[in-house]
C-alpha cells in the first residue's frame, strides 16, 4: 500500500496558522547522558520564526550550548481524525541579548496573558531578562499532518 504522508501534509500556510494558533511547543534537545531533554516551552513567532527564552543556566541551555541539535513539536486536535501537528528537526541560534529577550519576553506575555507588550524597555524588565536568553528555532526539516484530511479513512 502506498504512503499517504503526502496527501496529509501540512500546506506551507497551514504550517504557518498552526505556528500562529498553537500553545504549547515541545523542546528537546540532546541531554549530557545522550537521552532527549524534552520541554514544554511558551513561544511566539518573530518573522516567521520561532522563539522563546528560558534561563540561561537552564539544562536546555546547557545542552545546547554543547550540542545546538534540537527537535521541536507543535500539534493540537483530540480524536485522531482531528490530529495535526509538526515536528522541526533544527538547529537552535542562541541570542543572548537583553533587550530582545525583553522583547521576546513581552511578546510571550501579550500572546499567553493578554498583556499588550510595551514598545519601551524598563530597568524592571531588563533586570529580569538578564537571567534568560533566546532560543531562536532554526529549521532544517520539517514533518507535519492533518489527519483531517484522510477523510475517515485510516
Amino acid at each position: 500500500m502506498p504512503s499517504r504522508r503526502g496527501q496529509i501534509a501540512l500546506t506551507d500556510a497551514e504550517q504557518k496558522h498552526l505556528l500562529d494558533s498553537g500553545w504549547t511547543l515541545q523542546v528537546a534537545s540532546i541531554g549530557p547522558k545522550g537521552y532527549p531533554h524534552l520541554v514544554a516551552m511558551w513561544y511566539v513567532v518573530i518573522d516567521g520564526v520561532i522563539h522563546f527564552t528560558t534561563f540561561r543556566k537552564s539544562q536546555k541551555i546547557l545542552n545546547l550550548r554543547r550540542n545546538p541539535k534540537m527537535t521541536v513539536m507543535l500539534e493540537d486536535g483530540k480524536a485522531y481524525n482531528e490530529l495535526r501537528g509538526m515536528v522541526i528537526e533544527a538547529d537552535a541560534e542562541l541570542v543572548d541579548d537583553p533587550h530582545f529577550t525583553a522583547q521576546v519576553m513581552a511578546k510571550v506575555g501579550e500572546k499567553y496573558n493578554g498583556i499588550p507588550a510595551r514598545t519601551d524597555t524598563p530597568d524592571a524588565a531588563l533586570a529580569v531578562a538578564s537571567k534568560r536568553v533566546v532560543v531562536r528555532v532554526r529549521p532544517v526539516e520539517v514533518y507535519s499532518w492533518d489527519h483531517s484530511k484522510l477523510g475517515g479513512k485510516y
